[in-house]
């Protein structure tokens, strides 16, 4: 099991090392998302335009020599767009046959670039692809590649021409990182760079074979009982009907489900993994609790008008 979580590790260095060739600074975003990467977890990244979302995810593709698509939501993007589409073509002896074409969420890295300018109509088609690993037309199923993540970005600043993502969708995301402006001295050091497109010079971390064994080793790295304990605890104390606190009762109207709890074990799992450790400790969950959970708390009219966030209420959760 060392032997394991070395390579873990090492992998887990490497891209580190490979993406700061291309990405100045976002030391804390970078860490999530291996951590979201090695628990084979989807990505909800918020941030303003110009922060280098898309250069982000096309590049960790390059270094894990993985197939990348991008789809551009729009309000008119159609399901189809996204999952694929029959076609009725010609065959041998002018028979005529429906044949699958597959549409871009047939990929290992899917970056579903500003989700929330489609409906939800159209958000929905990921709804199966990001839970069962596959998608259903026509009435058959496809099995999506292996490994298969979805990175989807949003504009916290943008109001128009906007649908709020359900629950149901929100809650499949394995983590959402919230990405702030740079450091004046790391800005300095981007708008002194040469603006270039090549990323040639990154060099492969690992395969589409060795991310799929390192993911499996996570899941099966154990936790202690205090750890889970803790984790569901602290997932609990999210829901207004189990919390003791009078801050959740006044500001949150639904909390973390089951799932929250879940992905707060698996992250915390990851993370000691990319730390070289066999099994997460508290201190674990307490580093992912914000990006795990703060998604899967639906606050009320109240919280938004006090300035209340997702953030604060999990700030107070753990120091209590």
């Amino acid at each position: 099991m060392e032997n394991k979580i070395r390579e873990i590790s090492d992998c887990g260095s490497k891209i580190k090392r490979e993406l700061s060739k291309i990405i100045t600074g976002q030391e804390e975003t970078v860490g999530n998302i291996l951590v979201s990467l090695f628990s084979r977890g989807h990505v909800l990244i918020v941030g303003v335009p110009g922060l280098a979302k898309t250069l982000l995810v096309s590049s960790l593709s390059r270094i894990l020599d993985l197939k990348f698509s991008r789809i551009q939501f729009t309000p008119d993007l159609m399901p189809s767009d996204i999952t694929g589409y029959e076609i009725l073509v010609r065959k041998e002896r002018e028979e005529k046959a429906f044949e699958f074409f597959r549409g871009p969420v047939f990929a290992n890295l899917v970056l579903a670039d500003e989700i929330n300018r489609a409906p939800s109509k159209t958000q929905s088609a990921l709804l199966e692809a990001m839970q069962e690993l596959s998608v259903t037309v026509a009435g058959e199923s496809y099995p999506l590649p292996s490994p298969f993540m979805v990175f989807a970005t949003q504009n916290p600043i943008e109001q128009e021409g906007t649908y709020n993502l359900p629950e149901a969708q929100l809650d499949r995301f394995f983590m959402q990182l919230n990405i702030s402006y740079p450091k004046i001295e790391e800005e300095k050091k981007i708008a002194g760079e040469i603006p270039s497109l090549e990323t040639a010079g990154l060099e492969k971390a690992a395969g589409a074979g060795e991310i799929s064994r390192m993911q499996k080793t996570v899941a099966s790295l154990p936790a202690a009982d205090s750890v889970v304990d803790f984790a569901v605890r602290l997932a609990a104390e999210t829901r207004p009907a189990c919390s003791s606190s009078e801050k959740i009762k006044k500001y949150v109207l639904w909390g973390a489900g089951p799932r929250g709890s879940q992905y707060l074990v698996l992250a915390a799992r990851a993370r000691a993994a990319l730390q070289g450790r066999c099994a997460p400790s508290a201190e674990d969950v307490k580093a992912v609790a914000g990006p795990a959970l703060r998604h899967r708390i639906i606050l009320n009219f109240q919280a938004k008008s006090d300035s209340v966030s997702a953030d604060d209420i999990i700030k107070d959760i753990i120091s209590r």
